[in-house]
């Protein structure tokens, strides 16, 4: 038997970060199916993309991992995942081209990892994906609310 709501029970469902969730995941969404269609994406990985082989996760790498590369545990912490989570992700995406392992020019014991000439192209088409997602956003809500949004999630984020 199924119990029946409470009367004060709505706020689970429009509470801040469960709509702040719900837009994240939206956000996401549309970015991946932006770079599924960008032709300058390398046929094999626009097919994972449209395919939903490419997930949220894995856009964790491309915003996360610096130009000049990133040891493994850095570029884990900066995505607030386990570094053997982000492991598996870069071994995935070594895969697919995206990234590759080389020596730490600063420590022979460590190893980075750096984008491949098709990451970066991958990393291009993110960042276009980006801009047409936030500009649809700010069609979609109107510049003002918009600007507050991002001025008031900047603050929040405390970036």
């Amino acid at each position: 038997m199924q119990a029946l709501p409470h009367p004060d029970d709505a706020w689970r469902q429009t509470h801040l970060g469960r709509l702040m969730g719900h837009a994240l995941r939206r956000f996401d969404e549309r970015v991946l199916t932006l770079m599924a269609h960008n032709i300058e994406v390398p046929l094999a990985l626009s097919n994972l993309a449209a395919r939903a082989q490419v997930s949220a996760a894995h856009i964790h790498i491309t915003r996360h991992l610096a130009l000049e590369g990133s040891r493994l545990t850095d570029l884990a912490a900066s995505a607030g995942m386990s570094k053997q989570a982000m492991a598996d992700l870069v071994t995935q995406c070594e895969a697919w081209g995206l990234v590759r392992r080389e020596p730490d020019p600063l420590d022979a014991r460590a190893r980075r990892v750096c984008f491949t000439a098709t990451g970066l192209t991958w990393l291009q088409a993110f960042r276009d994906a980006v801009a047409q997602a936030e500009a649809e956003f700010r069609q979609a809500v109107g510049v003002e609310v918009a600007t507050v949004v991002a001025l008031g999630l900047e603050a929040y984020a405390g970036a």
